[in-house]
């Protein structure tokens, strides 16, 4: 994916500490067991000043390359530790979408955390030009109109690769008419994400 300019940038390394901070958070409330060697040792790995920058956060669980949970925030006004560890407990157990995650399918789920720049407006002219702008594989989009709103991630574009498929789907996420993009004036914003999959 894309490098994004923020300023907030996570080495491949802490964005896998921010992984296991998401599993490790799954499964202690599973379990309920009391903080272990790892999870001292994690606290250790986290304690950097970055991982206190205010940024949205999303987590992604999937089983077998399919979804299994997804909730997030597009920005935010508590630390990614936080965020990390509260969407992915929304992810797992309160993702409207699923029923809760057991731990038996935990073994089998792969984690994904997603860090977020700051939503900016896209301005466009009409739904020819905002097909234009968007950057495939690149961009998060949300789209609002009035009190409804509605956001894919960047990874999204892997499913639905050109941008009339990808609106259309964002548009029916959000409750609207599929051709809103073409017939309404949406606000629209982007973001970028740095996306950290889960190492096996």
């Amino acid at each position: 994916m894309e490098k994004i300019d923020s300023n907030t940038r996570f080495t491949e390394n802490q964005g896998q500490w921010l992984v296991k901070l998401a599993r490790r958070t799954i499964m202690n409330k599973l379990t309920d067991k009391s903080p272990d060697t790892e999870s001292e040792m994690l606290a250790k790995d986290l304690v950097d000043e970055s991982f206190q920058a205010h940024c949205g956060t999303f987590v992604t669980l999937k089983i077998q390359g399919q979804l299994r949970g997804c909730i997030g925030n597009l920005t935010s006004t508590e630390s990614v530790l936080d965020g990390v560890k509260r969407n992915a407990v929304n992810a797992a157990f309160h993702d409207p979408r699923f029923s809760s995650l057991s731990a038996a399918e935990l073994d089998r789920t792969e984690i994904e955390v997603s860090i977020l720049t700051e939503p900016l407006p896209l301005e466009y002219r009409d739904w020819q030009d905002l097909i234009t702008k968007l950057r495939v594989n690149v961009d998060g989009v949300i789209i609002r109109k009035g009190h409804t709103s509605a956001t894919f991630l960047p990874q999204v574009w892997e499913q639905l690769a050109q941008p009339e498929n990808f609106l259309t789907h964002l548009c029916l996420k959000a409750g609207l008419p599929s051709d809103a993009w073409k017939s309404s004036e949406l606000e629209v914003l982007t973001y970028q994400v740095q996306c950290f999959e889960e190492r096996h």
